[in-house]
């Protein structure tokens, strides 16, 4: 159980302020200690990487989730915005910006399932810190990969699998997954968490409603292309070739029915939501929740999108995910994460789109734009004091 949902089982049963206030004051200097000095059951792993003040999440108090009826109205600017900016956009997307400490969240089209692609390791990631939380695994752990485990696309740790294969720590297998977003690291550990499965229990477990898993990277991708499994995909160009020779008609059938219901789809507002709940600790426990945003907030991929409409000083931690293509037609191109201002108010935004023939450059101006946005919304309040809960 995390330090938040503690805080809140007691204040039920507390009626002064002041007391509830000085638990969170306690639960955040305890994070913060903690996530400097680990226990020596879970040393700190050398490959996390150790971010600059301007890039590092901010680890300040979040309140509660207010109760119902106490959530203020989004901004109507803001609204505004982000609906401006999905009906301008040609495709089909879905946008949710949520205030994780006030509570309010803005949505277009955000209800529906789209296709996550990578954006799903972050499932994977949680699931594997839950299991190192629960003692089950820990950080030092090592992961055997063989060249039967290869899987397909961007894997860069391929090529440290020779004949004998490698040994991987689970610390080293996270890192590729969220900061490079190496397929055959997330696979990796997904195999060794347990499975699809124990991700959808996590999920479930956690209520994080709305958020669908996959079978996993060689599964889904040769599903989508229309073709059925074989592990000599994985060899050299062996994928391409295979889906380059299926006529255009079932490849068109595979993608369509994908699209039409995404095995691993999500709701953008159930993303949004995940995020606002990582952020403020319920899902994991303080070190575990620093752990992944740290590694989050260090992803090398999708620089154009959402980061770069990001503010000077804001912290930025997010997930990508990239589709396959189909006669120009882009699918599942995601960006998902949580904004930090100079200030500490948080924001978790996601972007995702289901599908476009828009170019690249466009796409990421979207995303770009919905976080821009946010930025703009929040410096118009002008100068203010710390946020409700930061004093």
């Amino acid at each position: 159980m995390g330090i938040v949902q503690v805080q809140d089982r007691i204040a039920k049963h507390v009626t002064k302020g002041a007391v509830i206030q000085n638990l969170r004051r306690s639960a955040i200097l305890f994070a913060l200690a903690t996530t400097a000095c680990v226990s020596p059951s879970q040393p700190p792993p050398p490959a996390m990487p150790a971010l600059s003040p301007a890039r590092a999440p901010v680890v300040v108090a979040i309140p509660p989730t207010p109760l119902p009826g106490t959530i203020p109205r989004p901004p109507a600017a803001l609204a505004a915005t982000i609906k401006r900016l999905g009906r301008g956009f040609d495709g089909i997307v879905g946008i949710a910006v949520r205030d994780v400490q006030a509570g309010w969240f803005i949505s277009f089209n955000g209800s529906g399932y789209f296709p996550q692609q990578s954006v799903s390791k972050l499932w994977v990631a949680l699931t594997v810190f839950d299991a190192i939380d629960r003692g089950r695994m820990s950080l030092s752990d090592t992961v055997r990969i063989e060249r039967k485990d290869l899987v397909v696309f961007h894997q860069p740790m391929r090529g440290k699998v020779g004949a004998a294969g490698y040994d991987a720590s689970v610390s080293e297998l996270l890192l590729a997954a969220m900061t490079t977003s190496d397929n055959l690291a997330n696979d990796s550990l997904l195999r060794t968490v347990g499975g699809p499965g124990a991700v959808r229990a996590f999920l479930a477990r956690s209520q994080l409603t709305g958020i669908r898993f996959g079978p996993g990277e060689r599964l889904l991708q040769a599903g989508t292309a229309g073709l059925t499994w074989r592990q000599s995909y994985a060899d050299g160009n062996g994928f391409y070739v295979a889906r380059s020779a299926l006529p255009m008609s079932v490849r068109r059938a595979a993608l369509d029915k994908y699209l039409a219901d995404p095995i691993d789809g999500a709701q953008p507002e159930q993303v949004a939501l995940a995020l606002a709940r990582l952020r403020k600790g319920d899902l994991l426990s303080p070190v575990s929740t620093q752990r992944l945003l740290t590694l989050m907030a260090s992803s090398k991929t999708g620089p154009q999108r959402m980061r770069a409409g990001s503010g000077p000083g804001w912290a930025f931690a997010h997930k990508t995910g990239t589709g396959q293509e189909l006669g120009g037609e882009a699918t599942g191109y995601n960006d998902i994460g949580l904004m930090t201002s100079p200030d500490g108010r948080t924001y978790a935004l996601a972007v995702m789109i289901k599908t476009t023939r828009q170019p690249i450059p466009v796409r990421q101006r979207l995303m770009s734009d919905v976080a821009r946005a946010v930025v703009a919304q929040d410096m118009g309040e002008g100068p203010r004091a710390a946020p409700r809960g930061y004093r």
